[in-house]
């Protein structure tokens, strides 16, 4: 798959989780490379394009650890319940050192979890 394909593929994904719950989960996506220990985004949907890699060491807080655990494969994911403002409410492994990290600048997952819906 390419990265159009995956961008594509992100948002038909937010496009349905935003219309069951009836707004927005996550208000920001984005696709980085952890490769060889440095962080690039390679695509960023959301309020902080310009922020997103500036602010990731302090925004990736608690899921730091998850990120380089090797217990993980494609697809799998992990969630921080408390992450708040621009910190990191998930990511997924697209592939060995590629990860969706998705993000609600305005609610924390723990928050996002008890809507009924």
């Amino acid at each position: 798959m390419t990265l159009e394909e995956t961008i594509g593929q992100i948002k038909a994904c937010a496009r349905e989780m935003d219309a069951h719950y009836v707004k927005p989960v996550f208000d920001e996506w984005a696709v980085i490379s952890l490769l060889e220990n440095k962080a690039r985004v390679l695509a960023c949907l959301g309020p902080r394009n310009d922020d997103f890699l500036n602010n990731f060491a302090n925004d990736v807080g608690t899921l730091r650890a998850e990120l380089h655990d090797t217990k993980y494969g494609i697809g799998d994911f992990e969630f921080s319940r408390h992450g708040t403002g621009t910190r990191f409410e998930a990511f997924m492994i697209l592939g060995a050192g590629f990860y969706l990290i998705c993000n609600n600048t305005r609610e924390t997952m723990d928050t996002i979890a008890k809507n009924p819906r």
